[in-house]
C-alpha cells in the first residue's frame, strides 16, 4: 500500500483526478453486483461480468454532467470505488484485501439512450466526459471490514439508495481476484463495484450526492453532482443515435410505475405466478407471468383443436396463429407441443435507414432472445412475409439455454435443420436462407404483435401442437383447459362407442338418452 501516497494526488496536473492518488489507468465497472439490483432486473448473475470506462470519463465532487442534447435516460449510480495500491496478478481471494489501498465514493453515470446499441460494453453510454465522478476524500482500506461499508445516494436531497457491501453477489475480495486472474490490477486502478436498488434518472438542474463509509467510522464525505442540458446534439452520419423504448425507460428509472409506464400486468388465477429472480434481463416488475406446473401440465394434455373450441364457445374466433407449421413434425408423437406465456417481438418492413439505425448493434431481436425467460414463448410479427430469416440457429440456441418454452413466427427460418436441431419447439411459415435485412427491421419487443393473423399481448398463453397454435387470454385460461379436458373425456367416450358399432346419429353430440348413459358411467370414469 505504500507504493502511491495519496498526498500526492493527481490534482496539481488535472482537476478531474483531485481526489485519487493519480489518473487511474484503469477504470473497471460490474455490470451487477447487489441482490436489491437484482431483484429489480428479475435476474441474478452466476457470475461477475465487467466493462471499462475510459479514464477521461473522471470527475471530481462539484462537478457538472451533461445530459446530451437530444436524450433523456441519463441515470445516476452510486458505487464504492476500490483504489489498487500495489500490483495484482494472480492472487487468491483471501489476500485480494491487501492489495486495496483505498475506497471512495463513486457514481456510475449511464446514458441509456445509447445503451441497447452497446451491446453491455457501455463505451458509448458510460464512456462520456464526466460519466465517471470520484471522491471527494479516499477513505483508508486498512483495519476496514470489506463487509462492513455502507453506500447511500441523494437525488435531490432525498436518500434515493441506502444500502451496504454486506448485500453484494460477489463481494468486493471476490472481484479483485477475479479481475487478477485475466490482467494485472496496477497502482492507481479502480475497480466500481455496482449499484443498489435505487438507481434512477437525473434530469437537467437535479443535484445527485453519493457517499461512502463504515457507520460510526470514517467517510468519503458526499460526492456532489449536477446535471446541466447538452447543447450539442450526436451526428446521425457518424453512428448510431439516441434510441429509447419502454424497456429502457423501465430500467433507467428502475420500475415500470416510476417510469410512468403501465403496471405490470397481474395474474387473474392463482395458477400464474411471477418469474422473480429467474428471469431474464429485464426488470422482475415488467416480467409476464409464468404457468405453474399444474396449470402447465393440463396444457400439456389438453389438444389445441380442443382449446380452439372452447374459445370458440366464449366469443373468440380469431385467436389461431394461421399459417405456421411446426419444424419438428415427423416425431412419433406428431408435432413437438408448445406450451407458455407470450413474449412478443415485432418486425417492420424493410426501409434502408430504419435498418441503419435499428437494425445492428444490439437491436430488438437480439434483445428479445437474451430476454425471454423460462417457460415463455418468443411470438414474432412478421407480417407473413416469409421471404427472409427471422431467427435461425444461434438465437434459437440462445432461447433453449434461457429455457424458453418455444418459438412462433410468421416469418421465416434460416438454417431451418440446425435449428430443428436444438430441440426447442419451433413453429413459422417455411424456411428462408435469406437474412433478416432482406424483408424486415427488428422494432420493438413486449408489445401487442399481430402474428399470423392473430393478435397476442405479453402474458397471453400460447398452446401449438400438430393442429396449430393457438392464443388464449391470460383471465381465461384455467376454465378453457378444463372445458377443454371435459370434453376430450366425453369424446374419448363417444368414440369407444362408435367403435363398438354405434351410428353417430344422438350420439354425437349426445342426445338426453346418452346423456344419461354417459353420466351413469361416471362421466366416462373421468
Amino acid at each position: 500500500m505504500d507504493e502511491m501516497d495519496a498526498t500526492a494526488a493527481g490534482s496539481a496536473a488535472d482537476p478531474r483526478f483531485a481526489a485519487l492518488p493519480a489518473r487511474p489507468g484503469k477504470v473497471v465497472a460490474i455490470h451487477l453486483n447487489y441482490a436489491s439490483r437484482a431483484d429489480q432486473r428479475g435476474r441474478r448473475p452466476q457470475h461477475p461480468s465487467y466493462f471499462f470506462k475510459p479514464s477521461s470519463s473522471v470527475a471530481s465532487s462539484g462537478s457538472t454532467i451533461e445530459r446530451p442534447a437530444g436524450t433523456e435516460l441519463l441515470a445516476f449510480e452510486g458505487e464504492i470505488a476500490l483504489v489498487i495500491g500495489s500490483p495484482a496478478r494472480r492472487v487468491a481471494q483471501g489476500d485480494a484485501w491487501a492489495h486495496v489501498a483505498w475506497l471512495t465514493a463513486a457514481n456510475d453515470f449511464g446514458l441509456y439512450d445509447l445503451r441497447a446499441n452497446d451491446k453491455g460494453s457501455n463505451v458509448r453510454s458510460k464512456g462520456g466526459d464526466g460519466y465517471t465522478p470520484i471522491g471527494p476524500s479516499l477513505i483508508d482500506a486498512r483495519g476496514v471490514d470489506p463487509r462492513s461499508l455502507r453506500i447511500r445516494s441523494w437525488l435531490n436531497g432525498v436518500v434515493v439508495q441506502d444500502d451496504t457491501s454486506a448485500g453484494m453477489i460477489f463481494p468486493l475480495e471476490q472481484l479483485v481476484a477475479d479481475l487478477s486472474q485475466h490482467f494485472t490490477l496496477e497502482p492507481g486502478d479502480v475497480i466500481l463495484t455496482g449499484t443498489p436498488a435505487g438507481s434512477s434518472v437525473a434530469a437537467p438542474g437535479d443535484v445527485v450526492e453519493v457517499e461512502v463509509d463504515v457507520p460510526g467510522g470514517p467517510s468519503s464525505g458526499r460526492l456532489v453532482t449536477t446535471v446541466v442540458e447538452g447543447e450539442v446534439p450526436f451526428d446521425p452520419e457518424l453512428g448510431s443515435m439516441p434510441a429509447v423504448d419502454d424497456l429502457q425507460r423501465a430500467e433507467a428509472w428502475g420500475s415500470p410505475e416510476a417510469a410512468g409506464l403501465p403496471a405490470a400486468h397481474s395474474s387473474e388465477s392463482g395458477h400464474l405466478t411471477d418469474t422473480g429472480g429467474s428471469a431474464a434481463d429485464s426488470p422482475a416488475s415488467v416480467r409476464c407471468p409464468v404457468l405453474g406446473d399444474e396449470l402447465r401440465a393440463k396444457l400439456g394434455a389438453a389438444p389445441v383443436a380442443g382449446l380452439s373450441a372452447q374459445l370458440r364457445k366464449r366469443g373468440l374466433n380469431n385467436v389461431h396463429i394461421d399459417g405456421v407449421r411446426s419444424l419438428h413434425p415427423a416425431s412419433p408423437a406428431g408435432a413437438a407441443k408448445l406450451v407458455g406465456t407470450a413474449r412478443t417481438l415485432r418486425f417492420v418492413p424493410n426501409r434502408e435507414d430504419l435498418f441503419a439505425s435499428h437494425g445492428g448493434g444490439y437491436n430488438a431481436q437480439k434483445r428479445a432472445f437474451d430476454a425471454v425467460g423460462e417457460g415463455e414463448v418468443i411470438v414474432i410479427e412478421a407480417r407473413g412475409e416469409s421471404g427472409s430469416g427471422t431467427l435461425g440457429d444461434v438465437l434459437a440456441i440462445r432461447a433453449h439455454a434461457r429455457g424458453a418454452a418455444g418459438i412462433v413466427t410468421d416469418g421465416g427460418v434460416r438454417d431451418a435443420s440446425a435449428v430443428a436441431a436444438v430441440g426447442i419447439p419451433v413453429y413459422s411459415a417455411g424456411a428462408h436462407p435469406a437474412v433478416l435485412g432482406r424483408k424486415h427491421v427488428p422494432w420493438d419487443t413486449d408489445v401487442a404483435v399481430a402474428c399470423g393473423g392473430a393478435t397476442v399481448e405479453p402474458g397471453d398463453v400460447i398452446v401449438g401442437d400438430s393442429d396449430g397454435v393457438v392464443v388464449i387470454p391470460r383471465g381465461i385460461v384455467e376454465e378453457v383447459v378444463d372445458a377443454a379436458l371435459a370434453q376430450e373425456d366425453e369424446d374419448a367416450w363417444i368414440a369407444q362407442r362408435v367403435a363398438e358399432g354405434h351410428p353417430v346419429e344422438g350420439l354425437f353430440p349426445m342426445n338426453a338418452q346418452w346423456r344419461a348413459r354417459y353420466d351413469a358411467d361416471d362421466g366416462g370414469d373421468r
